[in-house]
């Protein structure tokens, strides 16, 4: 579970956006959304192929083959 600490003299508003920032960069906020309610097997198949899709162009992206 991500944590944020409040800096001294920090607004609590800044805290939040950070807090929020981690959560949707960890994806914990789309998991949220899509267990709230059912999913049809169409429906999963396509967010399964739309992950799978990308994960392989970060792999290729980031995938550094020097000689």
């Amino acid at each position: 579970m991500p944590e944020v600490t409040v800096r001294k003299g920090e607004p609590i508003d800044r805290a939040l956006k950070r807090l929020k920032s981690k959560l949707d960069s960890e994806g914990i906020l789309d998991e949220v959304r899509r267990l709230r309610a059912f999913e049809t097997p169409t429906q999963k198949a396509r967010r399964k192929a739309k992950n799978n899709a990308k994960r392989a162009k970060l792999k290729i992206r980031f995938n550094l083959n020097l000689p």
